[in-house]
């Protein structure tokens, strides 16, 4: 016999009403009996029937999350994250995955148009979004990872973000207190767009700037490319290697870049951290159990995920948009030392 929402009111001590309440984030309910009706709902593991209640109310209860490549590990994290979140409150998550060589904001537009959203998230991509990109959206959008240009009103939209250059300045600067000098950088290029991996760049240029380092171009193997992962980060090592027989330490903008960095030291018959130092970004798992376990400036990826789902229920309940900045933290695990 399937459980019914009398089930969980009865279990939970509420009425009816109460327990729709939390299910569609409507209405004024404590903290207290939301946790309440919260464990009822996993105790009894209920699935609230959303095909009737879009028939009895018009609409999808449809949530689409758009990943600029679905495949990225720190993606992977938040998306769990918010399908559980979103399925919670009463509603269908719909996952897009995002090719390089396609533009979201694009996808998202004909989604909404092709189908009856309420909402949509944007996970990854780049800073340089319109005003009428918004408009011509029609439903709230949450950004993740990424925000709009300065330009764009702030009230068409909600984003989530971390401060990227700050985060890289840090991992950058950490290498220097170790008393390296000659630190690589690996970082996808992607021209004048304005990307995470842009703006983690500028980080690390400040950070020698900062330090009185002077930026030497030949420490830095980057293409113009929108792709990064494992295999990009070995094959730029290599790059740098052959070019910086002197380089100590080396800043990567994403763990799986670091990774493959490190296989690449390795390969070459350098001891990590002994040899070289190596950083990521981001502190995916895999990171942790590699061997050695990466140093990383690592995000928070799920208080991200809660923070996204929290602005796009805020505004599907017509409250202000929010834009947050959460901070990182420098995870110190074994792939950095000083210099001897």
């Amino acid at each position: 016999m399937s459980v019914t929402i009398k089930d969980v009111a009865r279990l939970s001590g509420v009425g009816i009403a109460t327990v729709s309440r939390v299910l569609n984030n409507s209405g004024i309910t404590s903290n207290e009996t939301k946790e309440k009706v919260m464990a009822a709902v996993r105790e009894l593991n209920y699935v609230p029937n959303n095909n009737a209640r879009s028939l009895k109310m018009g609409q999808s209860r449809t949530i689409a999350l758009l990943a600029k490549s679905i495949t990225n590990p720190f993606f992977q994290k938040m998306i769990h994250t918010i399908e559980q979140k979103v399925f919670m409150r009463g509603y269908h998550l719909e996952i897009r995955n995002v090719n390089y060589s396609e533009h979201e904001m694009s996808m998202a537009i004909k989604e909404v148009q092709d189908r009856n959203l309420n909402g949509i998230i944007l996970m990854g991509g780049n800073f340089e979004y319109t005003n009428e990109d918004f408009k011509r959206l029609g439903v709230p959008c949450v950004l993740l990872t990424v925000s709009a240009g300065k330009d764009v009103d702030k009230e068409l939209y909600s984003s989530v973000i971390i401060d990227d250059e700050a985060e890289s300045f840090k991992a950058t600067e950490y290498l220097i207190q170790l008393g390296h000098r000659r630190i690589g950088c690996i970082y996808s290029n992607q021209g004048e767009v304005t990307t995470p991996n842009k703006l983690r760049f500028r980080g690390y240029q400040k950070a020698l700037e900062a330090n009185g380092i002077a930026y030497d171009p030949v420490l830095v193997s980057a293409i113009n490319v929108s792709e990064s992962g494992y295999e990009f980060g070995f094959n730029m090592m290599k790059n740098l290697m052959v070019r910086n027989k002197d380089m100590t330490a080396v800043v990567t903008m994403a763990d799986t870049m670091a990774i493959g960095a490190a296989k690449a030291a390795i390969s070459a018959g350098l001891r990590i951290p002994e040899d070289i130092s190596i950083i990521g970004f981001d502190g995916i798992e895999v990171a942790e159990y590699y061997n050695p376990s990466l140093d990383t400036i690592c995000q928070p990826a799920e208080q991200m995920s809660l923070g996204a789902i929290d602005a796009l229920f805020g505004m599907l309940q017509n409250e202000k948009t929010s834009h947050l900045v959460y901070g990182a933290s420098l995870l110190k695990r074994g792939s950095c030392t000083s210099v001897k």
